[in-house]
This record gives structure tokens, C-alpha cells and sequence, in this order.
């Protein structure tokens, strides 16, 4: 079942997609973000990290929920990244996910783009702050 290479982990309700752009790991987390689910998000975040990539930008565009460990997960890849002198950006939040981040006021220490080219050229996020 574990495919043992880069690339991707998957459950039933979730799959995680990396691929390298540049400088950056792009983690693209497909599906239900839980309890359940959140090892598989959390591990390719620390392999990305583990690997050199101090800058994570997490594609969530096809991220259909998220809960408080899913969040916990991006919190604790987005100290890791910092400790390493980079950080996590994120691009594409669905309304429910976005919702998720804005609620608990996670929004705010986080890098949040309009879309994945801003986010991997570096451009700041949305204008809502």
C-alpha cells in the first residue's frame, strides 16, 4: 500500500500529491483533511522540510474539509518550516476550508495566495488582511 516513493500517499478520503517547483514543495492535499487523515498530510510536510524545503506552499484547492487536527498539521509544518528559516503558504482555500482558518484566527499566521503562481513567485496574499 505505501508506494515508498515521492509522489503521493492516499487513504480512502484523502490523497497528498508532492512535486518540487523551484525552491519550494508544493503539497497538494485532495479530499476530507481529519482526525483520520492528518498523518497522511503531516509526514510528506516533514519529509518536504526533512528534504531542505524551508518554503511549503500547500495547494488547497482540492481540499474539501478540514478540521482542528488538519489545521494542527499545517500549524506544526508552518513552525518547522520557520525553524528552518522558511515558511507555509497557502493558495486555493474552498470557502468551508478558508472558513476553518478564519474562525480560529489561523488565517492570520499564515501566507495565504489568491493562486499557486503568486504563491510560488512570492507575491504577497490575498488583500482581505
Amino acid at each position: 500500500m505505501d508506494r515508498g516513493t515521492v509522489g503521493s500517499a492516499q487513504s480512502g478520503r484523502l490523497l497528498v500529491e508532492v512535486r518540487e517547483e523551484g525552491p519550494s514543495a508544493v503539497v497538494t492535499p485532495a479530499g476530507e483533511l481529519d482526525h483520520h487523515t492528518a498523518d497522511l498530510l503531516r509526514e510528506p510536510l516533514e519529509d518536504c522540510v526533512d528534504k531542505g524545503f524551508n518554503r511549503l506552499v500547500v495547494d488547497c484547492s482540492r481540499l474539501e474539509f478540514c478540521d482542528s487536527t488538519g489545521l494542527n498539521v499545517l500549524l506544526g509544518a508552518r513552525l518547522k518550516a520557520e525553524a528552518a528559516g522558511g515558511g507555509v503558504h497557502l493558495v486555493g482555500m474552498q470557502p468551508v476550508v478558508a472558513r476553518v482558518f478564519e474562525i480560529t484566527g489561523a488565517e492570520a499566521v499564515f501566507t495565504v495566495h489568491d493562486t499557486l503562481e503568486a504563491a510560488l513567485s512570492g507575491e504577497s496574499g490575498d488583500a482581505s488582511g
